[in-house]
């Protein structure tokens, strides 16, 4: 009963985002989207970053409520985890944020996405090592995992048609930071695991940011908060 009624919560989620971040509006190269227009593709990119926001925090709520005893889940961030982005130069205080650069907005979106590839995926399949864990907890991290590499495709373009920046790699040095240790104890996994999918939805609300505030300044550049 309860996947039933998570189903039917995140159903509109899941196949809302009909609208793919290929650019192809019309019969064209979709590396520079030359198609659709700049306006356009940022309402893309914020749909799929809004999207991915709503999963994760569905997704980190039922692995709370399945896996993770609740003297334990105010104790995530004192268990010697920390969050695999913590040492990007990511601006994260109101002032720095409003004093940064659209091009900052769009690398600081893009790092945020880069770095969450492989763990997702490494997620993926530690969850499957869970006893009685739901398909849809370990199908809905699929799905963010492949939106997210939508995201990333379309934070690329989106930085190349607005600042025809064509050098621009996709490639993040840091990506391999994540380290693939050993399965440890099963409280300690449960724990690693929740600190993972908490740190995923607070970057993926920075991301939805970001792009918001991006939108915001393309439209009303001195009234943005």
């Amino acid at each position: 009963i309860r996947q039933g009624v998570w189903a039917l919560l995140l159903g509109p989620y899941l196949f809302t985002l009909c609208i793919p971040l290929d650019c192809t509006e019309e019969q064209g190269s979709p590396s520079r989207c030359p198609s659709i227009s700049q306006e356009k593709l940022l309402d893309r990119v914020i749909q799929h970053a809004e999207l991915i926001y709503r999963v994760s925090e569905e997704s980190c709520s039922l692995f709370e409520e399945l896996f993770v005893p609740f003297p334990f889940r105010l104790q995530r961030n004192q268990v010697g985890y920390t969050c695999i982005t913590k040492a990007l130069p990511i601006p994260s205080s109101k002032s720095e944020i409003q004093q940064i650069s659209d091009k900052w907005l769009l690398h600081s979106v893009l790092m945020l996405v880069q770095s969450w590839i492989e763990p997702l995926v490494y997620l993926q399949t530690t969850l499957d090592q869970y006893d009685n864990a739901p398909g849809m907890l370990v199908n809905k991290t699929k799905w963010v995992s492949e939106k997210l590499i939508s995201l990333e495709q379309g934070v690329v373009v989106l930085i190349k048609k607005m600042l025809d920046d064509g050098t621009l790699s996709t490639a993040n040095s840091d990506q391999g930071q994540f380290q693939y240790d050993v399965p440890p104890e099963m409280l300690e996994s449960v724990m690693r695991d929740y600190t993972l999918l908490s740190c995923f939805k607070k970057d993926a609300h920075k991301m939805e940011t970001f792009l918001k505030l991006l939108k915001c300044r393309q439209t009303d550049k001195y009234n943005c908060a």
